[in-house]
């Protein structure tokens, strides 16, 4: 029998937390004069008085979390934050329905940036704040995840990244507290600056802050109906990519760099793969939107940098309509998005290091058509892979293909066109935010798709922001037997 009062006890503390962050957006609003203030203030009594109570009917003496129990834990909080974030867009002047507002949450604690709401710039800036938020709360939330507790499930591969099985030189800090507290102020520190650079590149200061906020969460949303593409500023352009770029590298090798490991950003494999991969397909697209569209080639270098970052890091900013550049450019588009960043960074995708394992696995396979008898071993970041970390990368690519194919065929069968169905399912699975065509694309939102469509669409986010694995071996009947 599974004991969930640890469970409860913990979404309890979360839900205090995410009441306390509704404040801050009712204060803003209160500043302005809008009417939205009285809506966060309730939503902000509702989310304490839930979560306290939560807290008090399940506090125990020995808080020891299982396996299972850790499972349960992160799908449930992910489910239960959403519902309770989506109050505000719901009673809101907006006037959304409870679909648009649970979509519109899971959007945003899920760092995916699909949105549904029509006429961002006119918005109350409390819902702009509280969009930004969600998703710099997502951002260090899954931060925290892929290093305490995706590894400790052994979740498609993360426990490579098991911190309690490496040497004590490989360590950002000795203990898990102070690792916390470390990235925690990384984080924040980096948010500050950003905000401070887009401030000084000529964002009004509003702007600034919700956008640094959702840069380095990699999340996406803007403050504008046409995003980043309506400051038009080259500046602003350059600071977003290399917010997006810093916000998809892992965040512990930031804290043995600043602890005097002045080569662990350089020397780790995912960060040259990263770089590479990203460099290689800016340069070669930007060549060819040059050549094919007659652009000025910085022109093309400029616009093509910023949103295949944008893309391949998840963040889901756009500064053009790139499904208009050619059928080229929107193929080259629609498997960036897939890529995703680093282990322990805010993006999502099938990340970086899983390519590695594959790309390993690979090779084994073609040397040993070669020469049957010998031996060869398949090597990350210099050490030996094991048996097990190679299965959990091949199942969770597989799993994650799988659930791509199916939520894609049910939003087909929704009768959505095959452009619209296609790169919504890949934009949520891989929770990036715009997908490709007139509809969904960079130059349109989400809003006009059917409600089964969104609710289907923010269950593909869930699975892609908790790696697959987390949410579906919740629905093993094996999983619940003691």
């Amino acid at each position: 029998m599974i004991d969930f009062r640890p469970i409860l006890f913990i979404i309890g503390i979360l839900l205090c937390t995410l009441s306390v962050g509704m404040f801050i957006p009712a204060l803003v609003d209160l500043y302005y004069g809008q009417r939205d203030w009285l809506v966060f203030s309730a939503a902000s009594a509702v989310s304490l008085f839930i979560g306290g109570a939560l807290v008090m009917m399940n506090r125990t003496d020995n808080l020891k979390i299982t396996s299972r129990q850790a499972f349960i834990l992160t799908t449930a909080s992910w489910v239960v934050l959403t519902a309770v974030s989506a109050l505000p867009f719901a009673f809101s002047d907006l006037d959304m329905s409870y679909t648009d507002a649970f979509f519109e949450a899971m959007s945003g604690i899920s760092t995916t940036g699909s949105t549904v709401i029509v006429g961002l710039d006119t918005a109350p800036p409390g819902i702009l704040l509280w969009r930004a938020l969600l998703q710099w709360l997502g951002g260090i939330g899954i931060i925290v995840m892929a290093i305490a507790v995706m590894p400790m499930l052994r979740v498609g591969g993360m426990q490579l990244f098991r911190m309690e099985n490496s040497d004590k030189s490989d360590k950002a800090f000795p203990r898990a507290t102070q690792i916390a507290v470390g990235i925690a102020s990384l984080y924040l520190g980096f948010t500050v600056i950003w905000a401070i650079l887009l401030w000084w590149a000529g964002m009004p200061g509003f702007d600034a802050i919700a956008h640094a906020m959702t840069t380095i969460a990699t999340g996406g949303f803007s403050t504008k109906d046409a995003s980043v593409g309506h400051f038009d500023n080259p500046a602003v352009d350059v600071i977003i990519t290399l917010g997006m770029a810093a916000g998809a590298l892992p965040f512990i090798l930031y804290l043995q760099t600043l602890r005097g490991k002045a080569s662990a950003l350089f020397v780790d494999g995912q960060v040259r793969w990263f770089v590479a991969i990203a460099s290689s397909i800016i340069l070669g697209l930007s060549i060819w939107h040059s050549e094919t569209n007659n652009v000025v080639f910085l022109d093309a270098l400029r616009y093509t940098s910023f949103n295949i970052v944008s893309v391949m890091t998840g963040t889901g900013y756009a500064t053009t309509d790139y499904g208009l550049w050619g059928p080229f450019a929107v193929t080259v588009f629609f498997f960036v998005m897939f890529v995703g960043g680093c282990a322990g960074s805010t993006t999502c995708g099938v990340k970086i290091f899983r390519l590695q394992v594959l790309y390993e696995i690979a090779k084994i396979q073609l040397s040993h058509m070669l020469r049957p008898h010998g031996v060869f071993i398949a090597y990350y970041n210099r050490k030996p892979l094991s048996e097990d970390v190679t299965e959990s990368v091949l199942s969770f690519f597989f799993l994650f293909v799988f659930c791509f194919v199916v939520l894609a065929a049910a939003l087909g069968a929704m009768g959505l066109d095959f452009i619209t169905a296609v790169s919504s399912a890949g934009t949520a699975i891989a929770n990036v935010g715009p997908g490709l065509g007139p509809i969904v694309g960079p130059s349109g939102n989400f809003a006009t798709l059917p409600d089964g469509a969104k609710w289907l669409m923010s269950v593909g986010m869930l699975i892609g922001r908790l790696e697959v694995f987390t949410v579906l071996v919740l629905l093993f009947p094996a999983f619940w037997r003691d």
